[in-house]
């Protein structure tokens, strides 16, 4: 299977053509590249022109790879969702716990959650567990118990924003199979199974946003974003240096530092006369970008103390994206967050091209990643196909399709509403009926027939 991953970023849009083989592993065939137009900060401003990078960016990775793909998985700007927990109970029966088991489970947590208005839901992961009273479940399958109990984070988007991110896919002429908020494919990308278990966050700066996943066990259980990036310290360096944007842009790349004392002179172009040039010093531009850099991590520390899960933070705090590239990043994140601090690269895979080792590409990794089975043991997508132990269901195979035949009001009691969405998409079933059963059909009316 031949996947393609599209990060849509505020700076950037990178295709990524992958393989998955029959033994699991991924292997990159190809990379495309395109300077992002018609976005700011995370959100579609311009339709065309972002159809257009896109289209660009894939073309590029087509040309590269040599073949078509089957999959498309695209990123999701943390700029349009919220999210919010649900949890859902199940009796068992038969007191053994299987795949639809958890799937109902999970399925009464996803109708029990409160959608914001105008929102639609992006991932269903759970996060936690219960079987017969004993929490921290890791994975009930196979269990033996009479109650299953499953707390989910539920993440939701904006219908509009999806239907806009959408169009400008459609338009560059391709159709999308899955949506991937940006923060969870780069958690896929860069953090380890020991990290996820003692809790770790993951915050992916990038050009115009920052986006932060809070992992604790198998799943994210809380994640923001922030509008701000590595362009508004160009756009600091701009106005504090009185030169244009793309002169404080290449001073930030080549001498970018959080810690720099040098009073070493560089000149620099001044805005409005761009022939005439004046001198800085390295001090002045390491000081405008200390003081962005600090505000931003700031600000994230704060949405963290928020969150209520920084006491369960054991392994530190992950950093990736473009602006880790900064020198002393790390040591100013150690003595903000007070806790350790590491910059992440996208992990090696096969065939992972040079300029793909790079932080700012850890979105656009962990979505074919994704795409290849890289995900929370269990989940619904935003297709809201359930997904679980590494397996992508055939196509067609929905949560819905899942349930077992029983009595729907021990499931949903009685919400007619959701009763009649589960029968209708039950309802796909009878269309491919099994031949079996037909075979039985066809000899029992023939023998009422004779008699």
């Amino acid at each position: 299977m031949t996947i393609l991953g599209i990060d849509i970023g505020s700076t950037k849009v990178c295709a990524i053509i992958a393989q998955k083989s029959d033994l699991g592993d991924t292997k990159i065939l190809g990379v495309g590249i395109a300077k992002s137009q018609g976005l700011k900060k995370g959100v579609i401003t311009n339709i065309d022109l972002a159809s257009k990078s896109i289209k660009s960016a894939i073309g590029e990775a087509k040309r590269a790879a040599g073949m078509q793909f089957e999959r498309v998985i695209v990123s999701l700007s943390g700029s349009y969702v919220k999210s919010m927990d649900s949890s859902g109970i199940v009796n068992i029966p038969s007191r053994d716990i299987g795949i639809q088991e958890i799937t109902r489970a999970i399925q009464v947590a996803d109708y029990n959650a409160t959608i914001p208005q105008e929102h639609e839901k992006l991932h269903v992961l759970p996060y936690n567990f219960i079987v017969d009273g004993q929490e921290f479940i890791e994975d009930p399958l196979g269990m033996n118990g009479s109650r299953l109990e499953v707390q989910v984070h539920i993440i939701t988007a904006q219908r509009s924003s999806l239907i806009n991110l959408k169009k400008a896919v459609k338009l560059a002429g391709i159709e999308i199979d899955n949506l991937v908020l940006n923060s969870y494919a780069s958690s896929i990308a860069v953090l380890g199974h020991d990290e996820k278990e003692l809790g770790v966050v993951v915050i992916d700066l990038g050009g115009a946003t920052c986006n932060m996943a809070v992992h604790v066990g198998n799943s994210i259980r809380y994640n923001d974003f922030l509008g701000v990036g590595s362009v508004n310290i160009t756009n600091d360096l701009s106005m504090a240096l009185h030169t244009p944007p793309f002169s404080a842009e290449e001073a930030k790349i080549k001498y970018g530092s959080l810690k720099t004392t040098s009073n070493e002179l560089i000149k620099l172009p001044i805005i409005g006369d761009e022939h005439s040039t004046h001198e800085v010093s390295l001090e002045m531009v390491s000081k405008v970008i200390y003081a962005r850099v600090e505000e931003t991590l700031m600000i994230l520390s704060n949405s963290l103390d928020r969150s209520g899960y920084k006491d369960k933070i054991g392994a530190g705090i992950v950093l990736t994206g473009g602006m880790t590239k900064l020198e002393g990043l790390r040591e100013l994140g150690n003595a903000i967050f007070n806790m350790p601090v590491r910059i992440a690269k996208p992990r090696e895979m096969e065939g992972l091209f040079e300029i793909l080792r790079d932080p700012g590409f850890s979105t656009a990794v962990g979505l074919v990643l994704y795409g290849s089975g890289r995900f929370t043991p269990y989940e619904i997508d935003s297709n809201k196909k359930l997904r679980y132990k590494n397996e992508i269901l055939e196509e067609g195979k929905n949560v819905n399709t899942l349930l077992p035949d029983e009595d729907e009001n021990d499931i949903f009691s009685g919400d007619d509403i959701r009763l009649e969405k589960n029968r209708n998409s039950l309802a796909d079933i009878n269309k491919k009926p099994n031949k079996v059963v037909v075979f039985l059909k066809n000899l029992w009316h023939r023998l009422t027939q004779l008699f």
